[in-house]
């Protein structure tokens, strides 16, 4: 792959910066429309940069490879076995012997697009600002999406597709940010609808702004839907200094797994009473 631009880089700084100056905080409009709109304009040339095949790897990796770089510079129609082998140097037999047929080679290209994404994240255990580390993670999502159109569109295009392997570490990175956020009383609905809303809102940011003409594509589409997803998840102040229960039981049942105390069948039924107590808040 292909190391991104340093244009790039300080696109991604200022759009994880920007805010919509809410209580949680953030930077000004005029900010978020410059990062959206440095994103956007650098997404063609990014996504072929990153596409280029290593003529050293191994067959199935240079496939895979020609595959995503036919897709990111003239579309999914232009991904056939044929033009494929010639890209990647090997005949068309090799290509149905590793993946079947053509379905089965863009599955192979949608999980290394998984795998690409996961290589852009970084983990901080333990971040100084849980809101902040929550709008840094969704920023570097629709980052991936606006610089690699075609590939992110794919990525999402079969919602019965099996989960990958780097799909389900991306996402176990995910609960971790929302557990953070639940054990710091900052969490105020269940954790896996704020997976669900964190995911739903970031990919259909990429899809709307990559569906609109160009003259009509406004960055303040990707700093509202932020701001909306940080607040349908998360509390102006933590809940655990609130007097209802359901903040508190949230918070208790996010630090469950790191207590020793109490059996697994103890841990269960009081997982089962802080459910209950959670989602009456």
């Amino acid at each position: 792959m292909a190391p991104r631009s340093r244009d790039t880089d300080t696109d991604t700084e200022a759009v994880r910066s920007s805010g919509m100056g809410g209580d949680h905080g953030g930077g000004s409009a005029d900010s978020d429309i410059r990062a959206a709109s440095g994103i956007a304009a650098n997404a063609n040339a990014n996504a072929n940069a990153n596409a280029d095949v290593d003529a050293h790897a191994q067959p199935r990796q240079r496939i895979i490879e020609a595959a995503a770089g036919l897709l990111a510079r003239e579309g999914r129609d232009a991904v056939t076995t044929r033009a494929v082998a010639v890209a990647a140097g090997v005949q068309p037999p090799a290509i149905y012997r590793m993946f079947g047929d053509k379905g089965g080679l863009l599955d192979a290209v949608a999980e290394y697009g998984f795998a690409r994404f996961l290589a852009t994240k970084h983990v901080d255990p333990d971040p100084p600002d849980l809101i902040e580390d929550l709008r840094g993670g969704w920023d570097l999502a629709v980052e991936f999406g606006l610089a690699n159109p075609a590939l992110f569109t794919l990525m999402y295009s079969e919602p019965t597709r099996p989960a990958s392997a780097a799909f389900r570490t991306g996402l176990e990175i995910l609960m971790g940010r929302i557990r953070r956020l639940a054990a710091g009383g900052w969490l105020r609905v269940d954790e896996e609808l704020a997976a669900m809303l964190i995911h739903a809102t970031a990919r259909g940011a990429v899809l709307t702004w990559l569906s609109l003409p160009e003259d009509r594509r406004n960055p303040a589409l990707l700093t509202t839907l932020r701001e909306s997803m940080v607040a349908a998840v998360t509390n102006r102040e933590p809940a655990v200094r609130d007097a209802g229960p359901a903040g508190a039981a949230r918070a208790l049942r996010a630090a469950l797994p790191e207590q020793t105390v109490l059996s697994g069948a103890e841990q269960h039924l009081l997982r089962e009473w802080l459910d209950r107590v959670a989602s009456d808040g």
